[in-house]
């Protein structure tokens, strides 16, 4: 298959890169970037569009718009999760179309999967043996799994209090795992450390522009499996880098003409990890004060991106909600029970944010009601990966 991936460009000011070598932040807009904030210069990789459009119109293939050439991707397979109706959930829900796309059922659980395939690609291209990243778990365990099917080493700084699940996973796929002190933008900081001085790709979520372009995959997928562009996408938000990452497959589908509209986004955060709410909210970024919820992986004090994150809710005409930790667990039974989903945390928060989203009057009734135009509820991570923080059974 051919490779379409041209230049890289900054999201800040323009500027433009080649494909080659390795490439994190831009050397003008990160002049000023230091751990702890919102990073600037974010990359984005662009493509031949008029290219990608006459090859997608002979056999369309997400493929197409991958920045890494396929044939460098690990034998472990990645994407092209379910997606299905819940009708019980949309009756709940009291809208018209409500499907699930159940990203859960990665290999490692997690759609971080799409950005770790895409690294580990990038690694095997450039005969790179170790990969560094920074997580709350689900990055890492993600990470470790897909190195471990191509032999290269992954080393792994996270909280030492991410959940037990999620560390045993990242040490039987035999990763380093450094536990660290802190938060996960203390691991973040520790990570972006140990590269500076390593000979390794580091691939921490957006820093690493591939993270971006791997998890735009799904949304490439929910355009093919919908038939079309849907109403709504609900995502859980911490970072802001599988929100924007949707945002750019269908911003991309579009500069290849083969789309001519949004869908319009949903972000969902927890109550105390609300930095993107707030700066949509306000126009002005500041950290959230503290993060502390059951949703570990959107449990975020600095997200990577939330300059974009916002830029890109704006472009779609969305919205961005709050929920709490007990909506958080009450909607993680009624995925279970309702769609026969178990989804952790953060994923669950997707939920019953669209309930919330639907009673505001945000989302009508009516949201779906044509064609094949939907609601997604994007599940991004397996309930066995985090037990201990399902709600109590009476």
């Amino acid at each position: 298959m051919d490779n379409f991936f041209t230049h890289y460009r900054c999201t800040q000011c323009g500027k433009e890169f080649e494909p080659k070598g390795l490439h994190y932040l831009c050397d003008v807009c990160s002049k000023d970037y230091k751990p702890g904030m919102p990073l600037l210069g974010v990359l984005e990789a662009m493509f031949d569009y008029p290219a990608i459009h006459k090859a997608w119109l002979q056999e369309p293939d997400i493929r197409l718009f991958s920045a890494v050439n396929p044939q460098y991707y690990p034998p472990i397979p990645v994407g092209d999760t379910p997606y299905f109706q819940a009708p019980r959930l949309c009756e709940h829900v009291g809208v018209q179309q409500l499907w699930i796309k159940n990203d859960a059922l990665n290999p490692s659980g997690s759609y971080k999967d799409r950005a770790s395939q895409i690294v580990v690609a990038d690694a095997v291209q450039k005969g790179v043996e170790e990969i560094v990243a920074a997580s709350t778990g689900n990055a890492a365990s993600s990470l470790a799994c897909i190195a471990a099917s191509v032999g290269k080493k992954a080393v792994i700084f996270a909280p030492e209090s991410a959940p037990p699940a999620k560390l045993i996973q990242i040490q039987v796929h035999g990763a380093r795992l450094n536990k660290v002190k802190g938060t996960y933008d203390d691991a973040f900081k520790a990570a972006l450390e140990y590269s500076a001085t390593h000979e390794c790709i580091c691939r921490n979520t957006g820093y690493h522009p591939f993270t971006l372009d791997g998890k735009k995959s799904a949304g490439l997928e929910i355009y093919l499996q919908n038939g079309k562009v849907p109403d709504w996408i609900v995502v859980p938000v911490g970072d802001g880098v599988i929100l924007t990452g949707i945002h750019k497959a269908f911003v991309d589908l579009m500069r290849t003409g083969i789309t001519d509209r949004l869908p319009r986004l949903l972000a969902v955060q927890a109550e105390s990890s609300d930095a993107i709410t707030c700066y949509l909210e306000t126009g002005v970024y500041s950290d959230a004060k503290q993060p502390a919820t059951i949703a570990d992986s959107i449990s975020v004090k600095t997200p990577a991106l939330a300059h974009w994150a916002v830029q890109a809710i704006k472009e779609s005409n969305g919205k961005a909600i709050r929920v709490s930790d007990a909506e958080i667990q009450q909607a993680q039974l009624e995925l279970a029970q309702l769609a026969g989903v178990f989804a952790e945390p953060y994923s669950s928060a997707t939920l019953t944010g669209l309930m919330k989203a639907v009673k505001m009057g945000w989302i009508p009734a009516s949201a779906g009601m044509t064609g094949n135009n939907a609601i997604v509820l994007l599940i991004t991570g397996h309930g066995l990966k985090d037990t201990a923080s399902v709600k109590s059974f009476k």
